[in-house]
């Protein structure tokens, strides 16, 4: 049996990670068996940092690295009619999808307009949870923005990075159901790691009224979600 160890919920979701998220989606939509424990220890993750999976003896961590193990341990074909211009594709998306998360990440952690909102759902949905912990995150997130690069932006200019990507990606969607197609792929359970990680969440960031003023964003994350099951 799987087993998907990631961060805990928020909102409704699965899990208030992109990346955890995202690889809860894929498992879904591959109709894959599995466990999932919401955990914030991540001394026994690969590379020290979550979310990993547990397959018999084998720790997995990375979700690009997670998708590709199980695509090729379970013989899944969930990407098997993509043309070599969309596995391309996919990859860009995947990439600009990284750089999303480090304004997703500074607008809860950072921005002090939505930090306590955040910090609130995250105290009253988690109630193992501590303010000192929750602190002490936060101390930490803002040394890795310094480190990034993205703590040394002006906000406007933080938010217009993200907007940026969010419209790119509503570009490439276009009227598609999915990314590629009608069926979704596994650039779809990214995507929707990401985009129901800021569409349900009830914090109006710069983010969240992009993605609220793009049909066919709000259209993927909606029907993603209802694949799921």
């Amino acid at each position: 049996m799987i087993t998907l160890y990631s961060y805990p919920g928020l909102y409704g979701l699965e899990d208030n990670n992109p990346y955890g998220l995202k690889i809860y989606a894929f498992l879904k939509l591959c109709r894959l068996p599995f466990d999932h424990r919401h955990t914030l220890d991540v001394q026994s993750a690969p590379r020290g940092q979550l979310p990993y999976i547990a397959d018999g003896d084998q720790r997995i961590g990375d979700s690009d690295v997670i998708v590709a193990y199980l695509k090729r341990q379970y013989d899944l074909t969930i990407d098997d009619g993509l043309t070599p211009q969309q596995r391309g594709l996919d990859l860009l998306v995947r990439r600009a999808l990284d750089d999303l998360y480090w304004v997703m990440s500074y607008s809860r952690w950072r921005d002090d307009r939505y930090w306590p909102v955040f910090r609130k759902a995250l105290l009253d949905t988690h109630p193992d949870v501590t303010p000192e912990q929750l602190e002490a995150a936060r101390q930490y997130n803002f040394q890795r923005y310094h480190y990034q690069g993205i703590g040394r932006y002006a906000p406007d200019d933080v938010y217009a990075r993200g907007v940026a990507d969010l419209e790119v990606i509503s570009s490439l969607l276009g009227d598609n159901p999915f990314m590629f197609g009608p069926n979704p792929g596994s650039v779809d359970a990214g995507l929707y790691g990401f985009l129901a990680n800021i569409y349900f969440y009830a914090i109006d960031t710069p983010l969240k009224q992009c993605l609220a003023s793009r049909r066919n964003l709000v259209s993927h994350c909606n029907a993603v979600r209802a694949e799921l099951g």
